[in-house]
Order: structure tokens, then C-alpha cells, then sequence
């Protein structure tokens, strides 16, 4: 059975390059995908059990709202860990961001202040979703574009209490760190030597763009991973060791084997890891 210790570097796994995916036998290479696409049946799922069932998958959630102000819909709890039983991913992953408000559901990211009220309903709910579906989710470090007032926690300092107080595993996105860094002034290479190493899970990889008015950037996994990212991903693999690494796309999607070849980049990179130890 494969676990996330065999994995390398992964793909985002898009509807037009099912055909490709399935062919592909790329060295430690697996694929994730969202949830929410899947949940209902039809062609889609048949298309990612037949993935599933010749490459590692991973489940990555848009939709749990973790830190609402209300315990996660427990139909779509139920309806998440029907897919997982389903497909058996070996990663299982979530943001760090609240979506639905009074039952209504926004179609985005959205923040909130680190403060002790929203430490211990996030890690209520973090377990909750746990205890649900019968995994362990891998909690992802949000992009910040603003400076929220309300703080009581460094961010590094909450990420960690979450996961010791919550039984959680951190997804780090460098890009995410990137842009949040250049967003807020903070160091991104004193943020990523900070994480926490032992709960990292997994890495995720991304391209980002300028808003309209050039000042802000915008994890808008749109293009190929940036210079500085690459960068702040070596300094967190020669630090941490190889994790399971992902190559997110979402919009402007190139052809397969152009975001194969980035998917190399990172295989060589973990490769050469392994060299070394």
C-alpha cells in the first residue's frame, strides 16, 4: 500500500489531461485533485477511480470552512469520507479559512484574526471533520493581502498549537509564503525556517500574479512557479528533508507535458535530497 513516505512530486489532475494522467509512469509521481468535483458520481469519479487506481491521489478541500463560526455541514462530512472510502487517498488536506457564514457560502478564501476564540473553534472543528471522515487532514497556510487587526498569535505560533492541540498535519504552500510576505513585509526566509518541521505532510508549489494596480501580489495559480518561490522551496527541503510536493495549476493550464516538466524540476530537487542522505 502506498503511503505519503513513497510519494515524490505530484500534479494537479485537470479533467483535459485525465487521458495522459492515466498513461503517465513518471517515478513517485501522484495526482490531487478537489473533492467538491467528485462528490456527486458520473463520469468524473469514474475518471478518478480509474486514476486511483494506477497513481497515489490526494484529496485537497475548498469547502470546509474551518474557521466559521459553526461546526462543518455534516452531510458534506459524510459525503467527503464516502470518496475517501471510495478512492483511498493517501493525503487528505484543507485551508485554513472560513467560506460559509449563516448558511450562506461565499465562493472564496476567506481570513480571520488569530485569537484565542478562533484557536479553539478551529481546532474544534478540525477535529470534528477528523473524527468524521477517519483521517488525518493536512491544514493549509493561508496568502495574506491585508493587515487584519485582532491578532493574539504570531501565525507560526498558531499553526503549531493547532496541530499538538488538534492532531492536525500542516500543508505548507511556499507560494503562499511568497506572496504573503511581499503582501504584508514580512521575511519569507525567516517564515520558512520558523515552520514546524515535523508536521509538514506536504508542500505545494504554485505561480501567482500582480493585481491591477502592480502592488499586490495574488496566489492566482495561473502560471509556472516563480523564481523566489523555487528558491524558498530549496531552502525548506535542505532543512526538512523530501516531503510529498505538489504542482498546483488552475487557470491558464498548460499542455501535460509542459506541467510535467515543472513537476520534474521539483522530482530532481527531491532526488538530489536523496543523494545526498
Amino acid at each position: 500500500m502506498t503511503t505519503s513516505l513513497d510519494l515524490g512530486a505530484g500534479l494537479s489532475l485537470k479533467a483535459e489531461h485525465y487521458t495522459q494522467a492515466l498513461a503517465c509512469t513518471a517515478d513517485g509521481l501522484w495526482f490531487e485533485v478537489h473533492p467538491e468535483n467528485y462528490m456527486v458520481g458520473g463520469a468524473r469519479l469514474a475518471w478518478l477511480e480509474r486514476v486511483a487506481a494506477r497513481h497515489p491521489v490526494s484529496l485537497h478541500g475548498v469547502s470546509l470552512s474551518l474557521a466559521a463560526a459553526a461546526p462543518p455541514d455534516p452531510a458534506h462530512l459524510q459525503r467527503l469520507r464516502t470518496l475517501i472510502e471510495r478512492v483511498q487517498p493517501v493525503l487528505v488536506s484543507e485551508h485554513l479559512a472560513w467560506s460559509t457564514w449563516r448558511s450562506h457560502y461565499q465562493p472564496d478564501l476567506l481570513p480571520f484574526p488569530r485569537n484565542d476564540e478562533a484557536l479553539a473553534r478551529i481546532i474544534d472543528n478540525i477535529q470534528r471533520s477528523q473524527d468524521a471522515i477517519g483521517r488525518q487532514i493536512a491544514i493549509e497556510n493561508p496568502s495574506h493581502y491585508l493587515r487584519l487587526e485582532g491578532h493574539d498569535w504570531d501565525e507560526i505560533d498558531f499553526l503549531t498549537e493547532l496541530t499538538q492541540r488538534s492532531g492536525c498535519a500542516l500543508l505548507l504552500d511556499v507560494n503562499n509564503v511568497h506572496v504573503s510576505a511581499h503582501n504584508l513585509g514580512f521575511d519569507a526566509d525567516a517564515f520558512i525556517d520558523r515552520f514546524p518541521a515535523a508536521a509538514i505532510a506536504q508542500i505545494h508549489l504554485a505561480g501567482h500574479s500582480l493585481d491591477v494596480g502592480g502592488e499586490l501580489l495574488i496566489d492566482s495559480h495561473d502560471a509556472s512557479v516563480a523564481e523566489p518561490v523555487w528558491a524558498l522551496y530549496q531552502r525548506l527541503i535542505q532543512r526538512i528533508g523530501p516531503r510529498p510536493t505538489l504542482i498546483e495549476r488552475d487557470d491558464h493550464v498548460p499542455a501535460f507535458d509542459t506541467l510535467l516538466g515543472e513537476r520534474e524540476i521539483a522530482q530532481s530537487l527531491l532526488n538530489l535530497l536523496k543523494v545526498r542522505t
